[in-house]
């Protein structure tokens, strides 16, 4: 099943229709209306029984501590603002129902129906669940970007582009690996 079947099947069950390419304002505004649903009911993709923390429930290590928590690739992302080789995580081609939590604290970031294709080698989402994120601006490679990060731990996942599909046009380009994944089966 694909992305968008899925986000089709989960909008179909909560009685909305996305037409990613209906044209006209009007159109955009009805897809923006479907996008905050999903947004807000992205618990319906969490599996049965599994507790998440909140946004609101800080999780702060020292520098030792997340190096022993994560793994030095890890690390090297979600503490030290790295970046993955683009085409090297396993989460680029999920596509079961499920949540994309930060691998660093286990906030729940986006769901299986916010993913899409975009091509770049890294997973990317067109919208994310409410109160996930922060950002910052980043003059790393000297033109101005949105970096994003964690709000429960600070950890550094990737930076948001306005190059993404409608309604939304933004690609949250995230590492895979500052990712784990939660399918919504319950089995890994």
């Amino acid at each position: 099943m694909t992305r968008r079947q899925i986000l089709r099947v989960f909008l179909a069950a909560a009685g909305l229709s996305l037409g990613w390419k209906r044209p006209g304002l009007a159109a955009q505004q009805a897809s923006m209306m479907e996008i905050e649903e999903l947004r807000k009911n992205w618990r319906a993709l969490l599996a049965d029984g599994v507790k998440v923390p909140l946004p609101s429930e800080a999780f702060k290590l020292s520098k030792d501590e997340w190096r022993k928590r994560l793994s030095a690739a890890q690390f090297d992302v979600l503490r030290e603002e790295g970046t993955e080789r683009p085409g090297t995580s396993p989460l680029n081609g999920e596509k079961r129902p499920g949540i994309f939590a930060c691998a660093g604290c286990g906030l729940p970031l986006f769901t299986s129906a916010m993913k899409y294709e975009s091509g770049t080698g890294w997973p990317s989402f067109f919208t994310t669940i409410p109160g996930a994120f922060g950002t910052k601006r980043d003059y790393k490679l000297l033109l101005p970007r949105t970096e994003y990060h964690c709000m429960r731990c600070g950890g550094h996942h990737g930076h948001v582009f306005a190059d993404g599909p409608p309604p939304t046009g933004q690609r949250w380009c995230n590492n895979g690996i500052a990712l784990k994944f939660i399918p919504k089966s319950g089995k890994p």
